[in-house]
């Protein structure tokens, strides 16, 4: 494994939409041969997941009055909150997809750094969680381009918690399935439970702690390291231009169908917005904060113009590869979903 340093002119960047991109670039661009690792820290965001309808799950306008961006990335995954006291780690894997979908294998080395730094009771829980007391202090997510891909996540070190609380809306019954009735209730920052002197590192302290024990180094110049160039951050900064930092891309559209359902599956919480004419699908769009390589568009367009039954929708999603465009999930649950009785009519978000 060798370090990707995403500084830029010798300081670090802070920008989460630059930010966000990077994993996209390194994948699909530049594809250093190897495990690379980039570690950073980003400015007051909401981050999203690819599948996510932002009107769902932010408060809009508490977003905006705090300054806080708003930031989908390309991989899926639920909404989370970073600011000043979140680390972010992401492995960059190229030409080799044998450890893909295997979070264990990615949150061990993580899990024995902060063991070291005296958080014992740390470790992975469900799909992919890392917790301590069952409060969550890193949520991981993978996205993947042929043989390449991108697997990381959050580690919540000083993290704001009360405005990760006011400005993240999460389904309910996701909150329901975990136990917990708010955000702030779920989660925890890694600091209360790190022992002298980690417990009193700043943020750039901890990270540089962190890349010592993962590299199982002294001085963080002995870590063999790929510096990013200018000409990587031309690349970086004409994809920006052209898709990343545009409302389209973050915020995306909030189509305002007729019917909202949504609920928790072992998958992640998926959710519909629909309309109905003449008892037939007229339009429907798929979200949800689970984690999938396939296409979610496929199911979307099996579904449209069917007859709104349950047969006949068990028969569209039979018909097409629910696991590899969603997950493991079955169509008479998706059905079900679909078909409850009382779906929330003019869902304004």
């Amino acid at each position: 494994m060798f370090l990707i340093d995403t500084s830029r002119n010798g300081k670090p960047v802070y920008d989460p939409i630059v930010n966000q991109s990077l994993d996209n670039y390194l994948v699909n661009d530049l594809k250093l041969p190897g495990h690379g690792l980039i570690v950073y820290v980003n400015q007051p965001a909401v981050i999203i997941g690819v599948n996510q309808n932002a009107y769902s799950e932010v408060d809009l306008p508490y977003l905006k009055a705090h300054d806080i961006k708003l930031v989908r990335r390309t991989s899926g995954g639920g909404a989370v909150y970073h600011d000043f006291g979140n680390l972010i780690f992401e492995n960059i894997v190229i030409d080799d997809d044998s450890h893909f979908g295997d979070y264990g294998y990615f949150a061990q080395p993580i899990l024995d750094a902060v063991h070291h730094m005296g958080a014992t009771e740390a470790q992975l829980r469900g799909r992919n969680d890392m917790v301590i007391n069952d409060q969550k202090f890193s949520g991981m997510t993978m996205f993947k381009v042929g043989h390449s891909y991108a697997a990381g996540g959050t580690l919540l070190f000083d993290l704001d918690q009360d405005a990760a609380t006011r400005v993240l809306t999460p389904d309910k019954a996701k909150l329901a399935s975990k136990g917990v009735r708010s955000v702030k209730a779920r989660v925890t920052n890694l600091k209360p439970f790190l022992t002298a002197p980690y417990a009193d590192y700043t943020i750039e302290q901890f990270k540089e702690a962190l890349l010592k024990e993962l590299f199982h180094v002294d001085k963080l110049e002995e870590i063999q390291t790929y510096h990013l160039n200018d000409h990587d951050w031309e690349i970086i900064d004409a994809r920006l231009a052209g898709k990343y930092d545009t409302d389209a891309w973050n915020y995306g559209t909030n189509p305002g169908y007729d019917y909202y359902v949504s609920r928790h599956f072992d998958i992640g919480t998926v959710s519909f917005n629909y309309s109905l004419n003449t008892g037939r699908i007229s339009r429907i769009k798929l979200y949800g904060d689970f984690i999938t390589g396939g296409d979610i568009t496929i199911i979307e367009s099996a579904l449209t113009g069917i007859n709104f039954t349950q047969s006949a929708i068990v028969t569209a999603l039979s018909g097409i590869d629910l696991t590899a465009n969603l997950g493991p999930v079955a169509p008479e649950d998706l059905a079900a979903l679909l078909l409850e009785k009382t779906p929330t009519k003019k869902h304004t978000f």
